[in-house]
């Protein structure tokens, strides 16, 4: 019996030792989102079509890889109108829309951070920044760069990469546009904006600069396994070109890093943990508050998490309080969210119950709502309020546009040849655009929203969702054109300035209110027939109401059960109203305190 219970007592000092190791290893790892992230009004930026802030930096036709005739395309004309190059080159409007330059800009983004500002913005999200010949940028020439047309003299930026061995990051040195970058940061934390930049850590362009070197010397390059090459190059058959390596998804203008054992191999992994240092701590002095404050990672299950846990461990130690955002459309997204991988994701998931529901009308109140609550159990406690909670973006239709065709799945059939509406919304759309931003700025989580949807843009799926965006000091000519010829209105293109106020106004109130930008979020009823969402927002001893009406009828409510005083107030008009009969108009809803 003794030998038992030094035994027993053995097990239980062992047991007790292994479970306080195992607290302590989950300790260091445990999920933590930098305060600044949680509610914060998200905007998202295509920079070579937010704004031209310098004439003088336009791409020429080799950069653009036009055809000839090829010039920067109007930033006002009708977007379906063709230029006399397109029309030279093809009958087919999308064969060509992508070689289109509009001369987007970061001096175009300095110029308008005060717009962002005014608008409620507190963190600017950008597609890919980084040296690449597209107008996407997602075929990176170089990470440690910026692209040249973005800065101020692209001729002498081109000479200095000729210069450097980019292979080394000891000698990499500033370009203008890099420099222009910085600006850029530091104008932005003056006004307490974040900036946070797209990596795409799972391939390159073809002009990349280790893959050109691969190029030219195959075998003998000394990147010969950064990328997955299937056959090189036969000296022997002149003739022949048997050089052959995996594109992304197939497509060989994005050829694809190599992998082992779940991670990139070291010498990427080492170029790409360069180049983040670069730019999270510029000038490398240890503080970071001169660089970028995170990531959003492009396909990110597409890149073994082998790599994330060693990448966002650097990414920690470089900033501790910096954002990590992957770009996952599925509910895959929870296997990528924890202490050792990403803080957010974009939230795909919200946009497809927002769509189905607010939109098209197809799903009851029950499953909208059992939608929202699987995201919230999905995620650890505390990343629900740094999700990004978006309704569209680069990769899909605009939002105005789905409300003009609904019914139509949010990634497929967003294409004017599949019979997708071209025309912008009517007044009753509008009013469906505006339930939802209503719905994105107070449901919990963190609102983005894609530029122009504030000022009105509307459009198709890529390549129409990346139209040049609508501004009041520019006269735009009305959008008459359909790119199949067919027939559609006439429609007045400039800034709405009933939708930016109405956009400001939610992001305001966010800003304002603690229980919307960071608190519990718990729904209190719905009703299918009513077609009626009431949810509850709260933080300390502050309350916040919010009532969605989907149906196209008034409805009443009676909000004495959880207000506990006679009357509420309408946080967007001021209106006071009865708690015992709140009135909601159709297609409609309100925020009440």
């Amino acid at each position: 019996m003794k030998h038992l219970l030094v035994i027993i007592g053995s097990l239980f000092f062992f047991s007790a030792f292994i479970s306080c190791t195992e607290k302590g290893e989950a300790g260091k790892n445990k999920y933590a989102a930098p305060d600044w992230a949680k509610g914060i009004v998200w905007y998202q930026i295509f920079p070579e079509r937010f704004r031209d802030g310098d004439p003088g930096n336009q791409p020429d036709r080799e950069r653009a890889r036009g055809p000839k005739g090829w010039h920067p395309t109007e930033w006002t004309q009708d977007w379906y109108k063709r230029d006399h190059w397109e029309i030279n080159h093809t009958d087919d409007f999308y064969a060509i829309v992508r070689e289109r330059r509009y001369g987007g800009d970061l001096q175009g983004v300095i110029d308008k951070l005060d717009y962002l500002k005014e608008l409620g913005v507190g963190a600017i999200y950008l597609n890919p920044v980084f040296d690449a010949q597209s107008m996407h940028k997602y075929d990176a020439s170089y990470y440690h760069h910026i692209d040249r047309n973005f800065g101020p003299d692209p001729e002498a930026d081109v000479e200095q990469f000729g210069t450097e061995d980019p292979g080394d990051p000891a000698i990499w040195k500033w370009t203008s546009a890099d420099s222009l970058f910085l600006k850029l940061i530091k104008e932005a934390h003056q006004r307490d904006l974040k900036i946070v930049i797209d990596g795409v850590w799972n391939h390159t362009g073809t002009e990349f600069w280790a893959f050109q070197d691969l190029i030219r010397n195959q075998e003998e390059s000394a990147y010969k396994d950064w990328y997955i090459v299937n056959a090189f190059d036969d000296p022997a058959t002149p003739d022949t070109n048997e050089f052959d390596y995996e594109g992304w998804w197939g497509f060989k203008g994005l050829p694809v890093f190599q992998e082992r054992d779940e991670n990139l191999i070291e010498p990427v992994r080492e170029h790409i943990f360069a180049v983040t240092k670069r730019w999270m701590d510029p000038n490398g002095d240890g503080d970071p508050s001169d660089g970028i404050d995170g990531w959003r990672l492009d396909v990110a299950e597409e890149v073994g998490q082998g790599f994330w846990k060693e990448w966002h461990s650097l990414v920690r130690e470089i900033n501790p309080d910096a954002i990590t955002v992957a770009e996952i459309w599925t509910d895959k997204a929870k296997e990528f969210i924890s202490g050792e991988l990403f803080t957010s994701v974009m939230n795909y998931r919200f946009a497809y119950a927002a769509k189905d529901f607010l939109i098209d009308d197809k799903i009851d109140t029950e499953e909208f709502v059992n939608r929202l609550e699987q995201i919230e159990e999905d995620y650890p406690d505390g990343a629900g309020h740094v999700l990004q909670n978006l309704m569209d973006s680069h990769d899909t239709a605009r939002l105005a546009s789905f409300t003009v065709n609904r019914g139509i799945e949010y990634e497929g059939e967003s294409h004017p040849r599949d019979g997708f509406k071209v025309r912008k919304p009517n007044e009753e759309e509008r009013q469906i655009q505006r339930l939802v931003a209503l719905f994105q700025f107070t449901w919990k989580g963190a609102p983005m929203i894609y530029y122009g949807t504030e000022s009105g843009l509307w459009g198709a799926d890529d390549p129409d969702d990346r139209k040049p965006m609508v501004w009041k000091d520019l006269e735009y000519e009305p959008e008459s054109r359909h790119p199949f010829g067919k027939d559609r209105p006439v429609d007045d293109n400039n800034f709405d300035k009933n939708l930016f106020s109405y956009y400001q106004k939610l992001a305001q109130l966010r800003n304002s209110e603690a229980a919307l930008k960071k608190g519990n979020a718990r729904i209190l009823s719905h009703n299918e027939e009513q077609k009626l969402v009431l949810f509850q927002r709260d933080y300390g001893d502050e309350t916040i109401w919010v009532v969605l009406n989907r149906s196209e009828k008034e409805q009443v409510i009676d909000l004495t059960e959880w207000s506990g005083s006679e009357s509420v107030q309408n946080m967007l008009s001021g209106e006071i109203m009865y708690s015992s009969e709140v009135k909601v108009g159709p297609i409609s809803g309100f925020i009440l305190k």
